[in-house]
């Protein structure tokens, strides 16, 4: 898990973000209302629903994000977190403690712990990699 998530405001502007993700080198910004996830935004998400849309930086990131998002509580085993993000095909998780923001599973994070390892990480990695990756025509 990431403690540190780097939050913003749904009504906060396209290029804010973008900036706020360039800024934490980051690809990935979790949209909060009073310390609660409402959206989540990736830097593919703003390429493809912004620019390659022709919409303008000014809009609200909020018009962007996937929503609901998907969480688990910080309690959750791996295996749990896994599965969640297998059966909704997501790269990230949210974690919860009391419904307020404590951090983020990625796929890169589980990733980069099975490393050189046969292990449930990897076997964890490979499934959510399948899960989430869309099927091109």
């Amino acid at each position: 898990m990431t403690s540190a998530v780097i939050t913003a405001q749904p009504r906060q502007s396209v290029r804010e973000v973008a900036m706020l993700m360039r800024r934490h080198d980051v690809g990935s910004v979790v949209l909060e209302r009073d310390g609660r996830p409402v959206g989540f935004v990736t830097d593919r998400d703003l390429t493809i629903s912004v620019l390659a849309e022709g919409r303008a930086h000014a809009d609200a990131v909020g018009d962007h994000a996937s929503s609901p998002v998907i969480t688990a509580s910080v309690d959750s085993e791996v295996d749990e977190c896994a599965q969640l993000m297998i059966r909704h095909g997501v790269r990230r998780l949210v974690l919860v403690d009391g419904g307020r923001i404590a951090g983020v599973v990625t796929l890169d994070g589980l990733a980069q712990r099975s490393r050189g390892r046969d292990d449930v990480f990897t076997r964890l990695s490979a499934q959510i990699t399948r899960a989430a990756t869309p099927i091109l025509n």
